[in-house]
């Protein structure tokens, strides 16, 4: 796990010192990614340069440093991920003629690509990853990022120059970077809380797509051309694996099965580090499956960290302590106060390398941190609810079908007396009037339940129902000024919109809102969280519910294998009530979330106002000033619950303050 960063400018004529230089000043912006070792690389003849800093977790030796240059001495290489399982392809590369120096999965990377191209050796890799390979003979760079997006890459390209990095920062310590806001993709985070896509706060900066290879060659007259293609796409194969599901009848029983092989090869092969491993565990269903599959396999108790609050609507901590004493971890635990949150918040939310708007981007770094005292890789149960339909928003859309059938009149009155009743009522009464139903149905955040209620009775269809739940600012470009027109209704990658407008499929609701999260809010939101958390404190997160078979598998299984009337999940439900009793994982989900609404109005209220404050806004020049403080007025008031949309408003301000960028 690493940090890299590299420039391609043929035409520039800067010496292998200048270039050398550059290029270390970017990579030494990643030294959080990479605290065990760096290194350079420069060919003045091509006018390439690429760096890295390490984390050493395969190989802690001399030979697994990077940058890495192949046996032929063709490929030169800097990789930031793991690939698991390379056993297969390093001894089909030694049959070959392979003569390895050591261990690490970069060189059998390298090696790979050197003997089979990039696209074939790609093609059979599994693993997390993000990695710059330059062909010095045909002086082609190729940038490749991982099938679903848990590695960042990010790219900055003219005519004739190409800088590329892990962070936006690696690329704002080049020279040649100009840092220009891109007003469109700060309206599209203020919608989605994350930055979707391909977009980035710059201008002319964007991400590497999932699945997709980006390739750099030099033309004739000495400028530069960019190609993409995409080796993996989760689309077509969503689409295969409906497709193929109508020609296999499964029993509940072969579902199981099926699914229990892959959980279990996929958790197995992320096991293997030559540093201490641990896992975090929350006591819900996705994080207990991945410790109890690895509690099973492992000769001594696994390491399990889990966060708690001392608000006890939020906190987790029980739960995760009794799931860890059943299995037999060797279990840790923090609980953050009000105290903590005022300490530590403003911190985390100003070091992001870019705005993030999901507030629970601190208690992942919290448990990052504390996971980082003992261990070095840490296993997440991360991607269960996108490949197995696991958000309430996924039960909804099938509920939502079903509404379909009422008439149109009586859905709108519906929704407009939700809607009334949640402007009407403050947070506190939805509280008190969830405390009378019993406590195995009261919901967790019942104000914010009661919110995504009024949303989805109002919701036209499955597209538009994941619109509104997973907008904050529902009118950015009432909040960033001068935004370049209002983000589309739904910011997708063009090959969504192309597969779905050619063939009218996912035409199930539950597919398509299950389709939309998996393809953007998993890589946006969620991966982008624990990545940044993680790297944060240099430790490595994987993620085996992530395995890109396991996700073709579940696309292949009928539907009612995920989402089934009574449980979203079922096939991980049934895995895991094999080894852990249902008491102690069936209950309402809070996830990694803490008390945003009651800490804007109390121990990070004075941290808001100094952000907030009118004329901190108009300095910096990006965001509304009279729209702020009307939402957070009615906040501090109690009128209204809007935490995830000035949560995102501070997460643009921190930035702006740290970074001084104001154009």
């Amino acid at each position: 796990m690493c940090g890299i960063a590299g420039s391609f400018a043929p035409g520039d004529g800067l010496g292998a010192d200048e270039l050398t230089r550059r290029v270390t000043a970017m990579a030494t912006c990643l030294a959080h990614r990479g605290p065990d070792d760096e290194g350079a690389f420069a060919d003045e003849r091509a006018g390439l340069a690429l760096a890295q800093r390490r984390l050493a977790v395969v190989d802690l030796s001399e030979h697994g440093r990077q940058p890495m240059v192949s046996a032929s001495g063709r490929t030169v290489i800097v990789y930031n991920g793991e690939l698991y399982d390379t056993g297969p392809l390093r001894r089909e590369l030694e049959a070959g003629g392979v003569a390895f120096r050591g261990t690490s999965d970069t060189e059998v990377l390298v090696e790979a690509i050197d003997r089979f191209g990039v696209r074939r050796a790609v093609e059979r890799a599994v693993g997390m990853f993000a990695f710059a390979a330059f062909d010095r003979e045909q002086r082609t760079l190729t940038l490749v990022r991982d099938r679903l997006g848990i590695k960042p890459l990010l790219v900055a390209a003219d005519e004739r120059r190409v800088r590329f990095g892990s962070e936006l920062g690696a690329l704002l310590a080049h020279p040649d970077q100009v840092a220009r806001i891109d007003r469109g993709a700060v309206a599209a985070l203020a919608r989605r809380l994350s930055l979707p896509g391909t977009m980035t706060m710059l201008e002319g900066v964007r991400q590497v797509e999932p699945g997709t290879i980006v390739t750099v060659r030099e033309r004739a007259d000495g400028g530069l051309a960019l190609t993409t293609e995409r080796y993996w796409d989760l689309v077509a194969i969503a689409a295969d694996g409906a497709a193929a599901r109508a020609d296999r009848a499964r029993s509940d029983a072969d579902v199981l099965e099926e699914v229990a092989t892959a959980v279990d090869e996929a958790v197995r092969i992320r096991m293997l580090a030559d540093v201490p491993l641990g896992a975090f565990l929350s006591g819900g269903i996705d994080s207990t499956l991945v410790v109890a599959t690895m509690q099973a396999a492992s000769p001594v108790p696994v390491r399990t960290f889990t966060i708690g609050s001392d608000v006890a609507r939020v906190d987790e901590s029980a739960a995760a302590r009794a799931v860890a004493a059943h299995l037999g971890t060797e279990h840790t635990e923090l609980v953050v106060t009000d105290a903590d949150a005022a300490e530590r918040a403003p911190g985390i939310l100003a070091a992001l390398d870019q705005p993030h708007g999901d507030s629970s981007i601190v208690p992942t770094t919290l448990v990052s941190e504390l996971a980082r005292r003992h261990v070095t890789v840490a296993l997440s149960g991360d991607g269960g609810d996108e490949g197995f339909a696991g958000y309430a928003r996924h039960a909804g859309a099938a509920r939502l079908a079903r509404l379909g059938r009422l008439p149109r009149p009586l859905r709108t009155v519906a929704a407009g007396l939700a809607a009334g009743a949640v402007a009407t009522l403050p947070a506190g009464a939805w509280e008190l009037a969830s405390r009378a139903l019993p406590s195995s149905r009261r919901p967790q955040l019942p104000a914010d339940r009661a919110a995504k209620l009024a949303l989805a009775l109002a919701a036209r269809d499955a597209d538009d129902l994941h619109h509104r739940l997973t907008s904050a600012w529902t009118e950015p470009s009432r909040l960033v000024l001068d935004a370049q027109g209002r983000p589309g209704r739904v910011v997708e990658p063009p090959s969504w919109t192309r597969a779905w407008d050619r063939t009218g499929w996912p035409a199930d609701a539950v597919e398509r809102v299950v389709l939309a999260d998996t393809l953007g809010y998993l890589p946006d939101d969620v991966l982008t969280k624990v990545d940044r958390a993680s790297m944060s404190c240099s430790l490595e997160a994987r993620v085996p519910l992530l395995d890109h078979r396991l996700i073709e598998l579940a696309w292949r299984l009928p539907l009612r294998s995920r989402l089934r009337e009574g449980g979203t999940k079922w096939a991980l439900r049934e895995l895991v009530a094999r080894r852990v009793p249902r008491t102690l994982t069936e209950r309402a989900k809070a996830g990694f979330a803490l008390p945003v609404d009651r800490w804007l109005r109390g121990p990070l209220r004075a941290w808001g106002e100094d952000l907030l404050a009118p004329a901190a806004l108009a300095e910096g020049g990006l965001l509304d000033a009279r729209e702020v403080r009307r939402r957070w007025d009615a906040h501090q008031r109690g009128r209204a619950d809007h935490q995830h949309a000035l949560w995102v408003a501070l997460s643009i301000a921190a930035w702006q303050r740290r970074t001084g960028i104001r154009t």
